[in-house]
């Protein structure tokens, strides 16, 4: 069965990406037919956010299957399983995908394996929109009424199985007449905020108002934010956090201003393996993101560049996590634990 969204299609012998470089300028569609493209695709940015990576990957598997036919098994699978996981390595989302369609596909072979994996692909996917969906409703009951909100990145459909994490919250919050507006800051250097967000939002009717991510501090200043509310790309046991770099400035600069900081991600990002934030690898990449916009030089050519994909925020700086299973208020091991242990009894 075709299961689609507003980033990913999947027809069943393919899969469809749409391009999120190219947004919002033109519209492009990118077919993947294998574990290779959609390794490349998840490394080259054309689909990003967490949960569509985990998602696209599943898919990439499935159809690495499908082309070996009776060859396919789980240890002929093993250079593409280890080649989407090589695509990016903070998203705890893609490695959970891949764990858990090897424990759904068991000891089968060939066709049925197959099958199998792209069964399970579409599960991944559908399970998302529907996560996304129960962490509006959370997330928004954390709101005052009038809020304006503060968001950094892309959390979106585009991010997603379908309706997003920390923009799902301000979706579900804007449907109830809970918002006033939304600030996005334009995140650089690949720019989803500006891009993504403020082209999401504006295709919602949701008031957005784009801003360098240099003016958070002062519009917290003024006033003029009630909450800040980001995506996740992995959260460690204690409830320490990695997402988009420049994340941690917001969490920082909220703490200062008394203003909630709210991370909302799927029981999925959730990674118990790891104690604390200071395990999480942090993917660091290419210096011509920086020194370069769509081809244009903003720096000399030789200008060295630091340009890590994430930072960290620690828990101690989070007001709440929010999943499709509820809100841990700040965040701690026990917590965390108790969070996750729900989950499994559920």
């Amino acid at each position: 069965m075709a299961v689609n969204s507003a980033a990913i299609r999947w027809l069943g012998d393919h899969l469809q990406l749409l391009d999120q470089r190219c947004l919002p300028t033109e519209t492009l569609w990118l077919d993947i037919r294998d574990s290779q493209q959609a390794a490349d695709a998840i490394r080259n940015m054309v689909v990003r956010g967490a949960p569509a990576i985990g998602i696209t990957a599943a898919y990439g598997l499935a159809l690495e299957a499908q082309s070996m036919g009776n060859d396919a098994s789980w240890v002929t699978l093993q250079n593409a399983v280890a080649t989407l996981a090589d695509s990016r390595p903070t998203a705890v989302n893609l490695f959970w995908a891949l764990e858990r369609l090897q424990r759904y596909a068991g000891d089968l072979q060939g066709k049925a394996l197959a099958q199998a994996l792209a069964e399970d692909a579409e599960a991944i996917h559908r399970e998302d929109l529907a996560a996304n969906q129960a962490m509006g409703e959370f997330g928004a009951d954390l709101l005052p009424s009038g809020a304006t909100v503060y968001t950094h990145c892309n959390t979106g459909a585009l991010a997603t199985g379908g309706h997003g994490t920390a923009l799902g919250i301000i979706r579900s919050a804007w449907a109830r007449n809970q918002l006033t507006g939304v600030f996005a800051g334009e995140t650089r250097p690949w720019l989803q905020g500006s891009r993504l967000t403020s082209w999401e939002l504006l295709n919602d009717g949701i008031p957005v108002t784009l801003v360098a991510d240099s003016c958070a501090g002062q519009l917290m200043q003024q006033g003029k934010i009630q909450a800040v509310i980001v995506g996740a790309d992995r959260i460690t046991a204690n409830g320490d956090t990695a997402n988009k770099i420049g994340t941690y400035n917001l969490a920082v600069l909220a703490q200062h201003h008394n203003i909630p900081f709210i991370v909302a991600a799927p029981v999925s990002t959730l990674d118990p393996a790891l104690p604390n934030g200071s395990h999480i690898v942090i993917e660091e990449r290419d210096a011509n993101e920086v020194r370069n916009v769509q081809g244009k030089s903003l720096a000399p050519e030789h200008c060295p560049v630091y340009n890590p994909a994430f930072d960290i925020t620690p828990a101690q700086l989070i007001t709440a996590i929010v999943t499709e299973r509820g809100v841990v208020h700040c965040p701690d091991t026990a917590k965390i634990n108790s969070h996750l242990a729900q989950t499994k009894e559920s």
